[in-house]
């Protein structure tokens, strides 16, 4: 099957009321060009789930600040104010979930797992309508595990057959995220042929990967 796909193709898979796993940290790692086509489309009553809100206008910002998103899990807003806006308005929901269990939450989907035990937000508001369980004298909430219907990614190196390899930073949540959605999408920095990537430097393998765009096409 080829998985090449062109942007306008992909976008038929983005539907109003989806949950979506961005990569990347700060918009860096994160794909940009399927952003772009996501707020062109222009579909609404999204619910993303994403280390953070990245900036008005950059990465997933920009699905806020078009209020495209109903729903937002992530770690920290700090640096898009549109979102605390919003947020503050009562015009999205906002779950901020600490950067080491949002992770973890989603890893534990990716890996059959129930949820994950953690003593972090202990005391705090993070517990508020949790399970908290108590351990040899120590207590842990319980997280649930996290899915999404699509998780967009972004690769630096993606052979056709799906292969990517990250470079530095853009690495953040990216191989994460492909193990914990229906379906995975992966915008290529650029495309290359089966085996120029060494198999050591696979990070997340083919099998897991559904469809590829071409980064920068428009």
């Amino acid at each position: 099957m080829n998985k090449i796909k062109k942007i306008d193709e992909v976008m038929e898979l983005i539907k109003d009321g989806q949950t979506i796993m961005f990569g990347g940290f700060l918009g860096v790692g994160t794909a940009e060009t399927i952003v772009d086509a996501i707020v062109k489309k222009g579909v609404k009553d999204l619910t993303i789930i994403c280390n953070d809100t990245a900036f008005v206008d950059k990465g997933v910002g920009k699905l806020v600040a078009n209020r495209q998103v109903k729903r937002a899990i992530v770690s920290h807003i700090g640096t898009n104010p549109e979102t605390g806006r919003q947020m503050n308005c009562g015009e999205m929901e906002v779950e901020l979930v600490p950067q080491g269990t949002l992770v973890e939450r989603i890893r534990a989907y990716g890996a059959g797992l129930g949820g994950v035990l953690t003593p972090t937000g202990i005391g705090t508001v993070v517990e508020e309508g949790k399970t908290v369980l108590e351990i040899d004298g120590k207590k842990y909430i319980l997280e649930k595990p996290l899915r999404a219907d699509i998780a967009i990614l972004k690769g630096s190196r993606v052979d056709k057959k799906g292969n990517i390899w990250y470079s530095k930073t853009t690495r953040n949540f990216n191989p994460i995220m492909a193990m914990a959605a229906d379906i995975v999408i992966v915008e290529a920095e650029k495309i290359v042929e089966v085996g120029e990537i060494e198999p050591e430097n696979v990070v997340t393998p083919h099998i897991l990967v559904d469809y590829i765009v071409e980064g920068g096409e428009r």
